[in-house]
């Protein structure tokens, strides 16, 4: 249990330092509404009203979101096969390529379908 006690302390410190910044922010900060301020901001652009429907997006954009989620969770497998990698056998290092290999051919068949191609 005593292996634990960083990591709480590390918790209640972010959560003061949040609640903290969170106070100094509403007492020191300007009162003064405006606008202007308020208005949501779009690089410069002014922005549009939304569609009745809700608008649609591309498709473009779920596929290139899949694919943050793919290689994010490779990442995720990745980083304790790194860490550990020391202690595994040969069947580790077969079963890491295997991952990498399906990973890869996944992100092949997206690039040659034109998926990463912004018109």
């Amino acid at each position: 249990m005593s292996a634990y006690i960083p990591i709480v302390g590390m918790a209640v410190l972010a959560s003061l330092f949040v609640i903290i910044a969170m106070a100094l922010s509403v007492v020191l900060g300007p009162r003064r509404r405006n606008l202007t301020k308020e208005d949501s901001y779009e690089c410069g652009i002014d922005p549009t009203p939304a569609p009745v429907g809700g608008g649609r997006f591309s498709v473009k954009y779920y596929i290139t979101a899949m694919l943050f989620i793919v290689f994010d969770i490779e990442i995720v497998f990745l980083y304790p096969w790194a860490v550990s990698f020391h202690r595994m056998g040969l069947f580790a290092v077969a079963e890491m390529v295997l991952f990498i290999v399906t990973v890869f051919v996944a992100y092949l068949y997206v690039l040659r379908r034109g998926g990463l191609e912004w018109d």
